[in-house]
């Protein structure tokens, strides 16, 4: 029997036995848990909610409050990573720096899931984004109300192109009722200060309108060089509800510089001094210029030991964001409700690398720019150049969802437009020996020496979906539907680069529109209730992730190395898409009067056919995707399929208000099924094992996906005795695989983080409420690798370190 026949069985016989369960008492839950969510988060209780976010999906959700406990601050996705399924690690403890952040759930990577933000899409995530933001710069970490993870596959009107696998909702706290302030200001390691402001005006003259503005100003040094990271943030919400409908109005504002860190090249089997030279950690030079020149020899040259990990001046990521939308919910009628949002964001951003001009293939690309020049003074004579990719989005669109309740059909209907103008041009500044004041993190670039090549995108994006919610019993709740999915994108090239300066390119860059169309990708799904405390439920669902309308490098149409590759995948390559398969049991008991008061888990087993994975391949080391300074140009193709198999099981325990804990363990298994031919760009549908390739065959079949980890365990303890709280966290992850053929990996990791608060009597001052905590990560100071960036097929990969041992204490009081 195949997998996929397997997996239909289950799915039958699993609604079968749903079906048999008809005359079992109802359980005690309410219709939508998602509420249940919410309606945690904005009271304060903090809980980590394991069963029922999703009525017929895995999914669950954390609250603000237990947000904000992990660490005053931390990005939502950070949050994320003490729930079951979820591994997101980072170079900072807050998660905030993109550049090094790695997300995956379920085998997938942050650019294969969906990403909302109060329902607005947030883009792939990927680094050099083009569709979207973080949801750390689309919201400040206090005023986000709860994060609801579908750890298998996505609701279908979520608004995503990309979301082969779950989805990552963020919603916002609404304003609060009464008139009053909040100020949180944390103070920690490396300098850390973090201050936070918050206004909220109350329900005004009782008009059921409300709102809140604040604003947020972080900066702390980066605990491996010195450079300081942080930025400033607005945030603004408003809201009026009455019998008619509720009106929710919403800004957001950031202004980020974020100096970053550079990974370090490991080789397994190094072939000489310079691959055996891996430094723990690799810092650049800035602030100090003169140990920058000195570092190189007269004629640019790095140490000739540390070339593949040679130390830049610097480099920094800096991103100014906009972001706004209107949503009316309208209630027209106790039968029919119609929620309308219109949404626009702008960004404008620039990555910039400070760092030598010998390097990889630079004399070669300077070369072409400056023939017959001192390559050395014609950047400046300082053996540096300045590199840069410079973003701009513009995008905007309206989302529309009707939900008519008819009996004991729910039907929910709905569609999602987005336009998108996007842009990015890479580009060469000198960076002058006589004048180093001009060039910091902090500094955008001017004046550039050369502009090696532009990108204009436009892309339009239509999704429609149609659901039925059928409550067949009181006891058997059954969801079918399906969506379709549209994506209008082309490319052009507005600068091209001189010919030979792009390794893996011999041609112009290519220029062209393609359009994907798939107009049925259903679902269907079942939840029963087996006892009281009892239920089970089923999902299978077919996703699609769109080619990347990006023309700066990654997996995609517009970063091949020449129109004949463009127009071969436009022609014969198809997007990916995945099956999904879900069963799962969730529980749920209370004992009052015991010693332990209740019990709450789920435990889910899940099934994907990932098929027609992309991949780039790459000629040489170089252009536009490449892994060096450089860049590098792939010809990109469709190399086979994966098979993923896996479970995630996660329980609380509470003991009264006093005591609970709660443990999430993940197993995961994702398998190439395929070698591929880098001849053919092929899958070869052989499994030739070892690690060489023969013949132009990648012995990539029966292969782990590299970088996710098979086993992860998750544990929060929170202790309450009266005004005092403490909590303690521990994140297990399991050995990851860096390499394509698995031939090299990373050694687990395990790290702890504490917490401990207490509610300052501060009544009789006329303050609402008043908390010290004291919060510290990596207790145990571990060591290890954080982020892994897999690009080879063997030997070598990339990593980034484990963030030490860091306090921060913070003072929040509101009034």
């Amino acid at each position: 029997m195949t997998d996929r026949t397997l997996f239909r069985t289950l799915l039958l016989a699993g609604t079968g036995f749903l079906s048999l369960v008809a005359t079992a008492p109802v359980f005690a839950q309410s219709p939508d848990a998602s509420d249940d969510a919410a309606e945690s988060a904005d009271s304060g209780s903090g809980e980590i909610i394991v069963t029922g976010a999703k009525a017929t999906r895995s999914a669950t959700a954390i609250p603000g409050t237990e947000i904000q406990k992990i660490l005053p601050g931390v990005a939502p996705f950070k949050a994320i990573q003490t729930l079951p399924g979820v591994m997101y690690v980072t170079a900072d403890p807050w998660g905030n720096n993109e550049q090094n952040a790695s997300l995956f759930i379920h085998g997938f990577s942050a650019g294969q899931l969906g990403h909302t933000m109060d329902g607005v899409p947030l883009g792939d995530q990927n680094y050099g984004n083009f569709n979207g933001l973080s949801p750390q710069r689309a919201i400040i970490s206090e005023n986000v109300g709860r994060v609801v993870v579908a750890t298998g596959a996505a609701e279908l009107g979520l608004a995503s192109t990309s979301n082969l696998g779950g989805g990552i909702e963020t919603f916002s706290s609404d304003p609060r009722e009464t008139l009053g302030a909040q100020v949180n200001q944390t103070v920690g390691s490396y300098g850390t200060s973090r201050t936070f402001v918050r206004l909220d005006s109350g329900d005004i003259a009782g008009s059921g309108t409300s709102a809140y503005v604040s604003a947020l100003r972080q900066r702390a040094r980066a605990w491996d060089f010195a450079g300081i990271q942080g930025g400033w943030q607005v945030n603004a919400k408003a809201v009026h509800d009455d019998s008619n409908g509720k009106l929710t109005a919403f800004f957001a504002y950031s202004d980020k510089t974020e100096p970053n860190e550079d990974s370090t090249t490991v080789f397994k089997t190094p072939a000489n001094a310079a691959q055996a030279y891996q430094p723990y950690v690799r810092p650049f030079t800035y602030p100090d210029f003169a140990l920058a020149v000195a570092y190189l020899d007269a004629n640019g040259n790095v140490p000739s030991v540390e070339s593949q990990n040679y130390r830049n001046y610097y480099s920094d990521a800096q991103r100014t964001d906009y972001l706004g939308y209107l949503t009316y919910d309208a209630h027209i009628s106790d039968a029919v409700e119609w929620t309308t949002q219109a949404y626009f964001h702008h960004n404008d951003g620039v990555g910039v690398v400070a760092g030598p001009i010998t390097v990889a293939s630079l004399p070669t690309l300077f070369a072409l720019y400056f023939p017959g020049k001192n390559l050395k003074v014609a950047t400046g004579n300082s053996g540096y150049a300045v590199r840069t990719t410079e973003y701009r989005i513009d995008r905007g669109g309206i989302l529309s969802t009707l939900n008519v309740t008819l009996g004991d059909h729910r039907i929910e209907m709905g569609g999602w437009y987005e336009h998108n103008s996007s842009a990015a041009y890479r580009r060469w500044y000198a960076l002058d020996v006589t004048r180093p004041q001009d060039y910091s993190p902090y500094i955008r670039p001017s004046n550039p020496l050369f502009t090696q090549y532009g990108s204009e995108m436009r892309v339009n994006v239509f999704q429609f979906h149609l659901q039925d919610d059928w409550q067949v019993t009181q006891r058997l709740l059954v969801q079918a539907g399906f969506k379709s999915s549209l994506q209008y994108a082309s490319g052009l090239f507005t600068v091209q680069p001189i010919i030979g300066s792009l390794p893996g390119s011999a041609s112009a860059l290519p220029n062209g529109q393609i359009n994907t169309k798939r107009w049925f990708l259903p679902a269907i799904g079942a939840k029963g209730d087996v006892t009281d405390n009892e239920q089970i439920y089923v999902n299978v669902q077919k996703n699609l992730r769109h080619f990347q309308a990006y023309g700066a490098g990654g997996v995609t149409p517009w970063s091949t190395g020449s129109q004949a590759a463009f127009d071969d995948l436009k022609n014969n390559g198809r997007p990916e898409t995945a099956w999904t398969y879900e069963i799962g049991l969730r529980t749920r008991h209370s004992f009052e009067g015991s010693f332990i008061t209740g019990i709450e888990g789920q435990v889910n087993y899940y099934h994907v056919d990932f098929h027609d994975r992309l991949l780039g391949i790459t000629a040489a080391v170089g252009g536009i995707a490449g892994g060096s300074i450089s860049g590098g140009t792939p010809a990109v193709f469709n190399v086979g399929d994966v098979k993923t198999n896996g479970v995630d099981a996660a329980l609380t325990v509470r003991f009264g208000q006093i005591f609970s804990i709660y443990n999430a363990i993940s197993y995961n298994s994702s398998i190439y099924d395929s070698d591929y031919s880098t001849i053919t760009g092929k899958a070869t549908g052989t499994r030739i094992g070892g690690i060489a390739t023969v013949g132009g065959v990648v012995p990539t079949g029966g292969k782990q996906v590299p970088v996710s980890p098979k086993w992860m365990n998750k544990t929060v303890a929170t202790l309450n005795i009266g005004d005092f709280e403490a909590q303690v966290i521990g994140d297990f992850v399991g050995r990851r695989f860096a390499t394509y053929t698995n031939d090299a990996s990373v050694k687990s990791t395990f790290q702890a983080s504490g917490r401990i608060a207490y509610k300052l009597p501060v009544s009789q001052f006329g303050f609402n409420r008043a908390e010290i905590s004291l919060n510290v990560t990596n207790i145990f100071d571990e060591k290890g690798v954080s982020t892994v960036s897999a690009g080879s097929n063997t030997n070598t990969y990339n990593v980034y370190p484990l963030p030490p041992r860091q306090w921060f204490a913070t003072l929040s009081v509101t009034y």
